[in-house]
């Protein structure tokens, strides 16, 4: 299990670098025309959010997922408050592009330093999509992982919708590390209840589209950053590709909007799923932070 762990964080990683050539480019017609097929880790195009960022490096969602990473290795497991203090620290003088959501959480950190109530109120799906490392260190503990990714996501995204998104997340990857078929897996989450009726309604009517053309799902389903749109979008992708890691992770990005969200849960997933042989080794040759990733992981148990 530990290698498809190892996988499962490295994967999701990826899925962040790989979306960051069009990172919230809406317009799938200039993905095509100006970039092409996203097969490759590639630096953001001119006028991207990204401008300071280059090929292997992430977006501020991955940039965030391993400040989380690090943080465990200097808590010795997760500790809210370390993970709290890193993430400060990560945008104190950040040179990437400052979301509304980690915004408003800086500026309620200002009158309110309490990390249970200072998140914002965004609904969307980055925070729960960076629980990879969590699952790595919580993987034969779903009680921990689930309780950890959902703390870590209400620090900084404190609505409904976000927080049952992370739960939803930590459940579903616990049962495709141990093994358990993915459909399944969707299946036994979705019936152990969705804390957002919305995104249980949205969740359950993504699967009438598994086996569909991933960009037409996906604009139906909505290219958006909430959780309402994009985990549902992130079912679509792991179901209708769950044997093969490379063509979910580029359809994707090909999909456009937030792909980079998107990403680092389905990354998360397949990886859990597939294990290492799945991930292409050009990915991994060019992802900047591989091997301090893996040193991380290698610290912990």
């Amino acid at each position: 299990m530990k290698k498809n762990a190892t996988a499962m964080v490295l994967a999701s990683f990826i899925g962040d670098s790989l979306a960051l050539g069009a990172h919230w480019i809406y317009d799938t017609a200039q993905i095509d025309r100006e970039i092409g097929r996203v097969d490759r880790l590639l630096k953001p195009l001119p006028g991207s959010y990204h401008p300071r960022r280059d090929k292997g490096e992430f977006t501020h969602y991955g940039d965030q997922a391993l400040v989380l990473l690090e943080s465990l290795g200097e808590s010795k497991g997760f500790v809210l408050e370390g993970f709290g203090a890193a993430w400060r620290k990560l945008f104190a003088d950040y040179d990437g592009y400052l979301d509304k959501a980690t915004k408003q959480t800086l500026e309620n950190l200002t009158s309110n330093p309490s990390l249970t109530g200072c998140g914002s109120g965004s609904t969307d799906l980055s925070a729960a999509a960076r629980i990879a490392p969590l699952a790595y260190l919580f993987r034969d503990d779903q009680q921990q992982l689930v309780a950890s990714a959902v703390a870590q996501a209400r620090m900084t995204h404190n609505s409904p919708a976000s927080l049952a998104a992370a739960e939803f997340l930590a459940k579903l990857v616990f049962q495709v590390l141990h093994g358990v078929p993915l459909a399944e897996a969707v299946e036994t989450t979705l019936d152990d209840g969705v804390n957002d009726l919305d995104l249980d309604l949205r969740l359950r009517a993504s699967l009438d589209l598994v086996g569909q053309e991933s960009r037409a799902a996906i604009a139906r389903l909505g290219q958006m950053c909430g959780a309402a749109n994009a985990l549902p979008a992130v079912l679509h992708l792991v179901l209708t590709h769950e044997n093969d890691l490379e063509t979910a992770l580029i359809e994707n990005v090909m999909a456009g909007g937030d792909s980079a969200a998107r990403g680092l849960a389905a990354g998360m997933i397949l990886g859990a799923r597939l294990g290492p042989a799945a991930i292409p080794a050009r990915w991994l040759a060019e992802l900047r932070q591989r091997e301090h990733i893996e040193q991380l992981l290698a610290q912990l148990p």
